[in-house]
């Protein structure tokens, strides 16, 4: 028989209307029923599902890969721990070496794919864990994945989440995994290591660790929305090895290389993308810049461009924005070391 969550999530799609995300979960419970032997009701089942799509698909001329989940704002107190939004951000606007690419490519077929998977016992993978320095894309890859999916993007707010009172912080992580397992939508968890950090630490009391019990225990629970989970952190160093094994995926972000560095620069300049830009150059004094420093400095180059009247960025104009953006991240890192 269906679970309870499984019965809340039906009734929250059917509720707002997102048929898709019904259907799905009806699969779910299919696969289920296949799984402890009852063969003639998940059959039923899946003829049921079966015979909805193809009204579906009789009434519409999308495609159903085209259909678009409807954007659930987060009401009561989620109100305050989720910020909501619907990215148009594709993997393909997001500069990464072709493994992470790919991996992710991989992902969103299984997500897109999932029915399938589902009809088999097997499930899309949905948990990700993104580590690397600031600005290498992993809050873009989180955007990215909600507008390939059509889905809405939900933000988790820490300062809103983590409070000084006992079970509270707690409490409200209960809250977002109840909307992860009835509202369908990527679902980020930003600057991770404030919830996931090690509870052997020196500076870790008693609430933060029963924090961190709570959130591995509602990670490992059924997803009966396919929900995506993409935790990001710049310290993995400080992350419980506990975590690590809960996750599908666990990719890892560095620093773009030369092809990176030209194609993040030439996408960002546009039409402002000059014929004898001297790129050796450019990409020499690139180095050690992250993707969000590369964006920052191109976009620099086209203001001056525009208000001096230019059709084209220079060799000179880009480097010195470059320069710019390293003596910031210099000043930065010895004000942190300070």
């Amino acid at each position: 028989m269906a679970t309870a969550r499984q019965i809340v999530a039906l009734l929250n799609s059917h509720v707002q209307g997102e048929e898709e995300q019904f259907l799905s979960i009806a699969l779910q419970v299919a696969a289920a029923e296949a799984g402890r032997g009852r063969h003639d009701v998940a059959d039923e089942l899946k003829r049921l599902v079966d015979t909805a799509r193809g009204q579906r698909r009789a009434g519409s001329t999308l495609p159903r890969a085209e259909v678009t989940v409807p954007i659930s704002r987060p009401r009561g107190e989620l109100q305050n721990l989720l910020t909501a939004a619907y990215p148009r951000t594709r993997l393909d606007d997001v500069v990464l070496r072709s493994e992470l690419a790919e991996r992710l490519k991989r992902l969103v077929v299984q997500q897109r794919r999932r029915d399938a998977l589902r009809a088999h016992g097997q499930t899309p993978n949905a948990k990700l864990l993104l580590v690397g320095p600031p600005g290498a894309g992993k809050t873009l890859t989180a955007s990215a994945l909600a507008g390939e999916l059509r889905l809405p993007l939900f933000t988790l707010r820490l300062d809103s989440l983590i409070t000084r009172f006992m079970g509270e912080t707690a409490a409200k992580l209960r809250l977002v995994f109840d909307q992860v397992a009835q509202t369908r939508g990527v679902y980020l968890f930003d600057e991770f290591d404030a919830i996931g950090g090690r509870r052997t630490a020196d500076n870790d009391v008693g609430e933060m660790r029963r924090v961190l019990n709570s959130f591995l225990q509602f990670l490992e629970e059924d997803n009966a929305t396919d929900s995506l989970i993409v935790c990001a952190t710049n310290h993995p160093e400080l992350l419980d090895r506990a975590l690590f094994r809960r996750f599908d995926e666990a990719l890892e972000y560095g620093l773009p290389d030369d092809a990176a560095i030209q194609a993040v620069i030439e996408a960002r300049l546009g039409r402002y993308k000059g014929r004898r830009l001297a790129w050796s150059k450019i990409i020499e004094g690139a180095h050690g810049l992250s993707p969000a420093d590369l964006v920052r400095a191109a976009d620099e180059v086209i203001k001056d461009a525009i208000l001096d009247e230019r059709t084209a960025a220079t060799t000179e104009g880009l480097l010195a924005a470059l320069h710019e953006r390293r003596a910031l991240r210099e000043s930065l890192v010895l004000l942190g070391d300070g």
